[in-house]
């Protein structure tokens, strides 16, 4: 003990030394773990012991750590029962528990001894080949391992001590490997490995709880029967064994002997004798148990507190993993989160743009094919019947043989028809169509289609249209199709301002229309009606004033002053019908009413007007009063002394640009005239930019598409 060895071989001394004290051919020491006079499960008073000590042929038979059971009528037995030294011979020896051993090693009497170390009951047996023991020997057994007692109590410490830095260092490993993040596997398998190695002498095993009510073995340690794979469910526990003990009570449970418990038997052929099992709470719920097995006799009564450790690890170690598992999770959701608002903004500003309403159908499909990780995505516009439905923008590998305005027939077990019905999102899986004849089904085997999501658009309260998502990859998460609700909420903002827009449109059209005819009609009813009469009244009085006799000069002078201020009317009435729609423009085109513009300017014009075809009647009505208003401000705003005019057709469009070189600094908002003819080119689907730096002139550009719808 001096020297630091090791407890064992302490205790193989003492064994040892006994055996030559008095003369015994075979000694072994054993630690009682369950005294035989507490009953056992079966209700009878027996007990199990673990050898530490041994000495001559018996080591062979009872090595170190061999657990044995104190039946009734064995020495040991006997001498813990009773607290005194107790003598065995004969055929009562031969024919006890033990006999086979004892049979084989020749062994004719035995002699036990009990002593008490620290609290806890200890038992030595010493047995000769000789018909009996010399008479006393009990009394120098007694004395001899009282004295050995202060060695048994240091070895006892010692080895507790060692079990305790052993068990210490493996949770301190198990510890280390929770701490660095490994997979929840690889802490189970060690877990298993540690218990197998400092509880279990035969099995080691961990099982998780299912919420179906099955269980899952997660890792398994030593002997493995037929009865039990890594990864295997049970679908139902035995109603005797202990994982479904734990599952019932939600505590420790023990086994000390498989050849007591009704269905044991699969243990049995393990190899196994005993176990123990210990449940493993995380977060307040049972999860499931790690249980140890043993070849020998009942595992010691302190294992259940000594794996408490080991069933705490691997909670704290689920319990992490279950955290990263939910901040992960937490982490994608908000990815996606931020990836969906990003493309909801993204389409958002198109709509705010007011651009083109096909980009935003084809903008709004890409971004679902992205976020849905589908193959293909597409907006479409219901028929009003409800048979069909009309494509109206999408991206991925149908829309190149869908072009828009292409008409696609409702099928009844598709999301586009269930979405037509119900008014509500819908999904599908290849199953609705695999055993389909026609040739939508077709069409989509042949993509390989395997899942289908579509939800409805709705404008102004009614169903309008749908978003369609399709995939290749298998079936949609659920819930797929309600994530485009935002995105059909945006096409449905699209559709209504693109329809109000053309409604808008259309209104000024009519508007200008209705002017430009309401000019034309006033120009030709002075044209044709007063400026005709005030002629022909003019002519009476030319006439009238040739007829005036001589001695009525004065009356003469008068008409002819009458005259000359009528004909000034006419030209004055002929000026303002030709500002209300000039006749020329009418007759000759643009080209010829620029070039008179030009000659009646008050400045200079330098006119550069290609050979420009007729026009769209509308088209021309509007840059004739755009150079019209600019001439006039360039005269009486801007001071300047040359205007140059160009006007070019091209790209389907009239390009008309108007510089001045007056004083600039000119502002379309504050009452130019320009105002209403930027409405007016707008409303014919063109523009109008005025660029007036202060000191540099005037720009005007007008840009008409030559096409009207």
């Amino acid at each position: 003990m001096a020297g630091g060895a090791p407890p064992v071989e302490v205790l193989t001394a003492v064994a040892d030394e006994l055996a030559h004290l008095i003369g015994a051919e075979a000694t072994f020491i054993s630690r009682v773990d369950h005294a035989p006079d507490e009953p056992d499960e079966r209700g009878e008073p027996e007990g199990n012991a673990t050898v530490v000590g041994t000495y001559g042929p018996v080591r062979n038979e009872v090595p170190v750590g061999f657990q044995m059971r104190l039946h009734p009528g064995m020495a040991a037995t006997i001498a813990v029962r009773t607290g005194r030294p107790a003598r065995i011979n004969g055929e009562n020896l031969a024919n006890g528990p033990s006999g086979a051993i004892v049979g084989r090693l020749g062994l004719r009497a035995a002699v036990a001894t009990p002593i008490v170390v620290g609290g806890r009951r200890w038992v030595t047996v010493a047995a000769t080949s000789q018909e009996d023991f010399p008479a006393g020997i009990e009394s120098r057994m007694a004395i001899f391992m009282e004295l050995a007692a202060t060695a048994i109590a240091n070895a006892q410490a010692a080895q507790e001590l060692l079990e305790l830095a052993e068990t210490q260092a493996a949770l301190r490993r198990l510890a280390m490997l929770i701490a660095r993040g490994v997979s929840p596997e690889a802490v189970f398998t060690a877990v298993t490995r540690e218990a197998l190695r400092h509880f279990g002498s035969g099995t080691a095993r961990m099982i998780r709880y299912e919420a179906d009510g099955t269980a899952t073995l997660l890792a398994n340690e030593g002997t493995t029967g037929p009865h039990v794979r890594v990864g295997e469910r049970w679908q139902g526990y035995p109603a005797t064994g202990l994982t479904a003990t734990v599952w019932r009570t939600g505590r420790a449970a023990r086994v000390n002997d498989y050849r007591d418990i009704p269905g044991g038997e699969p243990y049995l052929r393990e190899g196994l004798r005993s176990a123990v099992a210990m449940p493993i709470h995380v977060n307040g719920r049972l999860w499931g148990v790690i249980a140890v097995g043993s070849g020998h006799g009942p595992l010691p009564p302190d294992t259940e507190q000594r794996m408490t450790a080991f069933t705490d690890l691997v909670a704290t170690a689920v319990a992490n993993a279950q955290n990263r598992d939910a901040l992960e999770a937490s982490r994608d959701e908000l990815a996606r989160l931020f990836a969906e608002q990003a493309a909801l903004r993204r389409v958002a500003t198109l709509v705010a743009q007011g651009i083109n309403a096909v980009e935003i159908f084809s903008a709004v499909a890409e971004e679902i094919r992205r976020l849905l990780g589908a193959d293909v995505a597409g907006i479409g516009r219901f028929e009003a019947d409800g048979s069909s439905v009309v494509v109206m923008g999408g991206n991925g590998e149908v829309p190149d043989s869908l072009p828009v305005g292409t008409r696609v027939e409702l099928r009844h077990y598709l999301p586009p028809a269930m979405v037509w019905r119900t008014g509500r999102s819908a999904q599908a899986d290849e199953d609705a169509w695999s055993s389909v004849s026609d040739p939508a089904a077709e069409g989509l085997r042949r993509l390989g289609i395997r899942s289908m999501a579509a939800s409805p658009i709705i404008v102004e309260g009614g169903l309008w249209g749908v978003v369609l998502a399709m995939t290749k990859r298998g079936p949609f998460a659920d819930g797929a199709a309600d994530r485009m609700a935002d995105f059909t909420e945006l096409v449905a903002t699209a559709v209504g301002n693109a329809e109000s827009r053309a409604q808008l449109a259309a209104s000024r059209t009519r508007i200008v229309a209705a002017a430009d005819e309401t000019r034309r009609r006033i120009e030709r009813d002075l044209h044709d009606g007063t400026q005709q009469r005030l002629v022909s009244l003019g002519l009476e009085l030319r006439l009238a004033q040739s007829t005036v006799p001589v001695e009525f000069r004065e009356l003469e002078t008068e008409i002819g002053q009458v005259a000359d201020e009528l004909n000034g009317v006419v030209e004055d009435l002929r000026e303002i019908a030709r500002g209300i729609h000039p006749a020329i423009l009418s007759e000759g085109g643009l080209g010829p009413a620029l070039r008179t513009l030009g000659r009646r300017a008050a400045i200079a014009v330098e006119l550069d007007v290609a050979s420009i075809a007729r026009l769209p009647e509308p088209i021309e009505v509007a840059a004739y009063y755009v150079v019209s208003e600019a001439l006039t401000n360039a005269t009486k705003h801007a001071h300047a002394s040359l205007v140059r005019i160009s006007l070019e057709n091209r790209d389907n469009c009239l390009h008309l640009a108007i510089r001045d070189d007056g004083v600039g600094g000119a502002d379309p908002a504050a009452g130019s005239g320009l105002i209403g003819l930027r409405d007016r080119a707008e409303a014919l689907g063109g523009s109008i930019g005025v660029s007036s730096p202060p000191g540099e002139g005037t720009l005007v550009t007008v840009q008409l598409p030559l096409r009207l719808n």
